[in-house]
């Protein structure tokens, strides 16, 4: 349990020290999400299955480039925490790509009519 608590703790400071960053890309996000679903013929629903498709892919390459990103391997995930901590950070990172692919796939399916 101890693990567990160190580890949310990281990712809170990792936060903390990334603040504008987050802001930035949170705003960003609502802009987009603003523009997309404002758009005359917007379809949010028909674009959530591109979105999902990207999200997976992103959490699929972020498990797989997140460790050497950080110094490490796929090899050294010995103990369960590890790899739960990289599913989670990958998890992560694909939310955030679903979470921006959905608004600019609402754009690219938007209805011409």
């Amino acid at each position: 349990m101890y693990e567990i608590w160190l580890a949310w703790n990281i990712v809170w400071e990792m936060a903390l020290a990334a603040w504008p960053l987050v802001l930035a890309a949170a705003v960003a996000w609502v802009l987009l999400v603003t523009v997309a679903w404002r758009r005359p013929g917007a379809r949010p629903g028909a674009a959530l299955p591109t979105a999902i498709l990207w999200a997976a892919v992103g959490a699929i390459a972020a498990f797989v480039v997140v460790p050497g990103a950080v110094g490490s391997s796929l090899t050294e995930l010995g103990y369960w925490v590890d790899v739960a901590n990289l599913a989670a950070i990958a998890v992560a990172c694909g939310a955030v790509v679903g979470a921006f692919a959905w608004p600019l796939a609402t754009l690219f399916k938007t209805r011409i009519v």
